[in-house]
């Protein structure tokens, strides 16, 4: 008996030996040219064909597995390994992959060097016009997906090949209602050493080229990354229109009530009733994510500035926008719904009003789940005995599907650095200050959880929007009184209505003057609820726009300067 236990011992080490030695060869890519490459190049397996192994990563259950490696001046000739030491999600070592056939596909996520004006230099993935998604970034380079068995017997050695790259984008084109801007930024070309831009779609009017005397309003709808003006559509419902089907919603044909709900918006927006304004989404996206939060920062750059002293002057220019404080106005949710809070607070003569949705944490003592400032660990509650999970993703009955820790996890695996592109590494792009290597100091330890006290202490300085508005009311009140609405649904799948709770309390104890904010919860409410009591989530979500710009047309009469002009705008 002895005998056999020592046996098998020795087979169970031998056997990690040799699982050890699974290898993916990828050679250097020459059909797609000779210069040296940067990025992150990625394994993806799944169990299934339902997709590209690179369109099923993600928090969830059913989340299939990436393996990733850095790759800094990959040379023509060279060959890269993807073995053990490559980090993994959900498996994170290569060792503990089950054995069987998986649908196999290595990308290579591209690298851009950047020279900044603070002496850094980074290697970063700019925007090729995708939004900041690894998968579908233009350029590129990926495999179409073959099927290999893994035995982890220690014979594993195969080679896979990038034959295909990501091809270009092809910009929106100008129709009658909708205009696109561009500009370069002088203040974000000089930060980042290269020529940098930002942008925005633009919805005129219904009846811009027929008023050329008027002067409008402007509506700034903030949000992702948009690639065009999202739910605006002048053609009805496509009547061959295949019905898909939204888990999220338990619903099928989603697709078309969304195009019936922008065609319905058309309908409103060139009807005889609806307010006259300018209605922009803008695009700034960062070397770090499809958008740069609308505010500075020190791994970022000055994106706040440009786009409140570069961008809405030019937008208001070019297509006649009144080109005052009292005349501008934000709404948006989650990502939009923190920028345009932060916006109304860091700019407060320059904007006059913010409708927030389910806004990213807006109080850091409520970081989603965590109280960045107490607790120890990110990813876990310590007791004495046990340690237990915090929660990061659940559904409107409370039932979790993710933890913290797993989407921190996925992002280590997609990038380090805070080089993801995804939720967690943006936020410690645009709060955190910038670390001895020149890229984001970690809120934690990306792998352990651990908090590291001093990079809070400088994000409540900074970006703690809670915080920040109680510290300075005494210098900003009186330009942001009644100007301030949140709403948020009380199940928010990431827990950010626990932050809004806080926030209130601390809109309620502003005095001289009082801060008449508005903050509203809906029950049992998911992500991006935004105030609309009579409809179901999944419906008002799309009606942004009506929502808001009506509201603030009829609040804009008292709280406006004397004597402006509130009527010619509302013909």
């Amino acid at each position: 008996m002895k005998h056999c236990f020592l046996l098998s011992l020795v087979l169970f080490i031998c056997g990690l030996q040799l699982q050890a030695q699974t290898k993916v060869l990828v050679p250097y890519p020459a059909q797609f040219g000779n210069k040296p490459l940067d990025g992150r190049l990625l394994l993806l397996l799944s169990t299934n064909n339902k997709d590209e192994p690179r369109f099923q990563i993600s928090d969830g259950p059913q989340t299939q597995q990436v393996f990733g490696i850095n790759v800094d001046n990959w040379m023509p000739g060279q060959t890269k390994t993807i073995d053990v030491k490559a980090f993994g999600y959900p498996v994170e070592n290569m060792k503990q992959l089950k054995p069987g056939t998986y649908h196999v596909q290595v990308l290579l996520h591209m690298y851009e060097t950047f020279k900044r004006k603070d002496g850094h230099t980074v290697k970063l993935p700019m925007d090729r016009g995708e939004g900041q998604h690894w998968n579908t970034a233009p350029g590129n380079l990926y495999n179409k997906p073959v099927q290999l068995r893994f035995s982890n017997t220690g014979s594993d050695v195969v080679t896979v090949k990038l034959d295909s790259k990501i091809p270009p984008i092809d910009s929106p084109k100008d129709t009658k209602y909708i205009k696109h801007i561009k500009i370069q930024s002088k203040l974000l070309t000089e930060f980042w050493g290269r020529p940098m831009y930002i942008g925005a779609h633009v919805l005129l009017p219904e009846g811009w080229d027929t008023h050329p005397t008027v002067k409008y309003p402007l509506a700034i709808f903030h949000g992702h990354f948009p690639d065009d003006f999202s739910g605006f559509r002048t053609d009805p419902p496509d009547p061959n229109l295949q019905p898909d089907y939204i888990a999220r919603f338990n619903l099928s044909g989603y697709n078309r009530i969304v195009q019936q709900e922008a065609y319905n918006f058309y309908k409103q927006w060139s009807g005889p009733d609806f307010p006259r304004v300018i209605a922009i989404e803008i695009q700034h996206p960062t070397p770090y994510y499809d958008d740069s939060y609308a505010v500075n920062s020190a791994n970022n750059g000055p994106y706040g500035d440009a786009i409140v002293y570069e961008l809405i002057p030019e937008i208001e220019k070019r297509f006649r926008g009144i080109g005052e404080g009292w005349a501008r106005f934000m709404y948006g949710g989650s990502t939009g719904g923190w920028e345009v809070l932060a916006a109304q607070i860091f700019y407060p003569t320059q904007f006059n009003g913010c409708y927030s949705a389910c806004p990213d944490p807006i109080d850091f003592r409520a970081y989603t789940v965590i109280d960045i400032y107490k607790d120890k660990n990110a990813y876990y509650q310590e007791g004495p005995f046990r340690k237990t999970l915090r929660p990061g993703h659940r559904n409107y009955l409370g039932h979790v599907d993710s933890y913290v820790r797993d989407s921190n996890l996925r992002e280590l695996a997609l990038g380090t650095n805070s080089r993801s592109g995804d939720q967690w590494d943006v936020w410690e792009s645009v709060y955190s200050p910038v670390g001895d290597d020149g890229y984001p100091k970690p809120i934690w330890n990306k792998y352990s959880g651990d908090i590291d006290t001093s990079v809070a202490a400088y994000w409540k300085e900074h970006y703690d929007l809670g915080h920040i508005l109680e510290r300075d009311w005494n210098k900003i009140g009186e330009h942001l009184k009644g100007k301030i609405k949140i709403y948020c649904g009380d199940m928010d799948n990431y827990y950010l209505n626990n932050a809004v709770y806080l926030m209130e309390e601390r809109l309620k104890k502003l005095n001289n003057p009082k801060a008449d904010a508005f903050v509203d919860y809906g029950d049992r409410a998911e992500h991006c609820w935004n105030g609309d009591h009579t409809q179901p989530n999944y419906i008002s979500r799309l009606r942004y726009n009506q929502m808001f710009i009506t509201r603030w047309a009829e609040e804009v009469k008292t709280r406006s300067p004397k004597g402006v002009d509130l009527t010619s705008w509302r013909y």
